[in-house]
């Protein structure tokens, strides 16, 4: 086992008790945590599994296999940071239609405000 290989399975092994934690103490939503369990739990499997690892950086072309363990894991990153930019766009949208609403209903007391008076 190599230095690299250890150091991913540690490291995949305490992002998973991380990820479990922030689910636990509700600071992680199971739906995000749906995107970040498989995306470990592959990495980790291929930072254990030396002849999986073996096939994919050849699937790939790299001829180092743990240079392929990273770059499965940044093409991982991407498509995480890829669904957040997704949602932050959703939220974006949710927040302007909401602004709006809030001034319009502000926009119609005030009316019935002077109406009344």
């Amino acid at each position: 086992m190599t230095t690299i290989q250890l150091f991913s399975i540690i490291f995949s092994l305490s992002f998973t008790i991380i990820v479990f934690y922030f689910i636990y103490k509700a600071k992680l939503k199971e739906a995000y945590a749906l995107i970040w369990v498989p995306t470990n739990l592959f990495f980790l499997i291929l930072s254990l599994w030396q002849k999986g690892l073996d096939w994919v950086s050849n699937l790939i072309g790299i001829y180092y296999p743990p240079a392929a363990l990273f770059l499965v894991m940044f093409g991982g990153m991407l498509l995480i940071l890829f669904q957040f930019s997704c949602v932050l766009s959703r939220r974006a949208d949710d927040i302007k239609t909401l602004s709006q609403r809030l001034a319009l209903l502000e926009e119609k007391m005030s009316r019935a405000k002077k109406k009344n008076e």
